[in-house]
């Protein structure tokens, strides 16, 4: 593209998570302003990640860049290729403003401390301006100003302000239904009824993108998708899967949004976060859309299933992002149980004889996507009682899932699932054995390894590690309230069967890239 500098006054810069179509930036358009994106190095190379995610956020760029030329805007595009990228963020708009002569150089606020850190740093020497993105629904310091002086976060507290400031599924100033959280409702296994809907059907081919993809040597795990792109990559088609997961799917969200199935890596969820972190649709949106669907049909949209699927976006993913950046940088150097093992071979391969984790992984490396039980308590569950060290598994849920941004990665991780934040996130560690698994999925069914059992070759492994951890940390947790029954059911035990079990977890662990 030919760049008239007399011409080029305001230059603003869009990361690839930043596509947001309806932000007042693109109210009108402008001649004097030049809209900057680029695939950057910096960006596909910080972790490994997965096939579809690479390919996702490419493919969203290039078409949002499209739908804004389309709506007569300029829009500078460097593809992973160019020979004019920088690839790296800051580096690439102090280019372009020295190649425009641009005045005045904008940003969107990068989702990501070390993104903040590059450009905040950048912006402050050449004179830059952050702006909004106009997504979230709460700013960076909503939720430390609401905690100010406590030495926790309390979700709930934060949602329900969340539901009583925007008004959703209230009566007055009381909860619809005369309940907050429906959540002991929402806990069923799925046995094959209701029949799930069909998937939306994919059209859109990225071979050509995948093509410039591995030419530029961009190393990544997992299937990059054999037929048409799963995923939405615009607006258009974001819209379409929320209209389409109202319509279908959310009548049963409710009652199934625990349980995993073998042959249903998707069951009833909306597969709208991607869309969600990229910005092709915002979460009020989302929220308004699922509130209007129990609002005109009560008994076809039961209330604690749209209560549930809209705690998860207007309270759970919130209340992360602001955790994220009450507590970062430190957050990620939090290691509360020292935990220290490396992260088992097969969690990049999916071979292992336990079916649930076999499952679990190898969904993941096939579609990019696992919901959050099948994260919190089948892979995450396990990497907990097998001690694994929280950087690595950080670095693993970064890479292999579309959806994972680290604002809303590693709360999840290092606080939710691995409890290395000591109790920030939650108030206790979230494990289990080969009962929590048996009871919400048909994993155990096909497994080499017999859930009922605690010892021998045969016996699940979960179910020694289960004990073990509790042992080995029991100094830290013995006087958390939540842990319960945990210790007096160990302790009457008998040491014999106390020593047996630690004994099997420990041959579990020697052996854990075998197991």
């Amino acid at each position: 593209m030919d760049i008239n500098r007399t011409q080029i006054q305001r230059l603003r810069f869009i990361l690839g998570d930043q596509l947001n179509e309806t932000h007042t930036w693109f109210a009108e358009p402008c001649g004097q302003t030049l809209y900057l994106m680029a695939e950057m190095r910096q960006e596909t190379d910080y972790v490994t990640h997965h096939a579809q995610k690479v390919l996702g956020i490419f493919a969203a760029m290039r078409l949002f860049a499209e739908r804004l030329r389309s709506k007569g805007h300029r829009v500078q595009y460097l593809s992973i290729l160019d020979s004019q990228n920088q690839q790296a963020a800051a580096l690439n708009l102090r280019h372009w403003q020295t190649l425009t002569g641009a005045s005045c150089v904008e940003y969107l606020e990068p989702d990501e401390y070390r993104l903040d850190q590059e450009l905040g740093k950048a912006a402050q020497e050449y004179g830059w301006t952050m702006c909004s993105t106009e997504h979230f629904l709460t700013d960076r310091s909503t939720l430390s100003g609401m905690f100010t002086g406590k030495k926790t976060y309390l979700m709930e507290r934060f949602y329900r302000q969340m539901r009583v400031n925007h008004g959703v599924l209230m009566q007055g100033n009381a909860p619809l239904g005369g309940q907050w959280n429906y959540d002991a409702q929402n806990r069923k296994p799925y046995k094959g009824s209701p029949p799930l809907p069909a998937l939306p059907e994919s059209k859109l081919l990225l071979t050509p993108l995948w093509t410039e993809i591995q030419q530029a040597g961009i190393q990544t795990l997992g299937e990059p998708s054999s037929e048409a792109f799963p995923w939405p990559i615009t607006r258009l088609e974001a819209l379409d899967l929320l209209k389409q997961f109202v319509e279908h799917r959310l009548t049963w969200f409710g009652d199934f949004q625990d349980a995993m199935n073998t042959s249903e890596p998707f069951l009833w969820h909306s597969r709208l976060s991607f869309a969600l972190n990229i910005k092709l649709i915002g979460p009020l949106e989302v929220v308004r859309a699922a509130e209007a669907a129990h609002k005109a049909n009560p008994e076809a949209y039961p209330l604690h299933g749209v209560e549930g699927f809209i705690r998860q976006i207007l309270g759970w993913r919130e209340y992360m992002r602001g955790i994220y950046w009450a507590e970062m940088p430190e957050f990620g150097l939090k290691n509360y149980f020292d935990h220290q093992r490396p992260l088992p071979n097969w969690f990049w391969t999916g071979k292992t004889k336990m079916h649930c984790l076999s499952q679990a992984i190898g969904q993941s490396l096939q579609h990019g996507y696992a919901h959050h039980i099948q994260r919190l308590m089948v892979t995450g569950a396990f990497a907990l009682m097998a001690g694994i060290d929280p950087n690595e598994l950080d670095r693993w849920y970064l890479g292999i899932y579309i959806d994972a941004f680290e604002w809303v990665e590693i709360t999840n991780t290092r606080g939710m699932s691995q409890f290395a934040d000591g109790g920030i996130v939650g108030t206790k560690p979230y494990l289990g054995s080969a009962a929590y698994i048996h009871k919400m999925s048909n994993y155990c069914g096909s497994c080499q390894y017999n859930r009922q059992e605690k010892l021998g070759d045969n016996a699940c492994p979960l179910n020694s590690l289960y004990w073990h951890f509790y042992h080995r940390h029991r100094e830290k947790l013995r006087n958390n309230p939540r842990i319960g029954m945990m210790y007096p059911t160990w302790d009457r035990m008998g040491e014999e069967q106390q020593v047996a079990i630690l004994a099997q977890a420990e041959r579990n662990l020697k052996r854990i890239e075998d197991l």
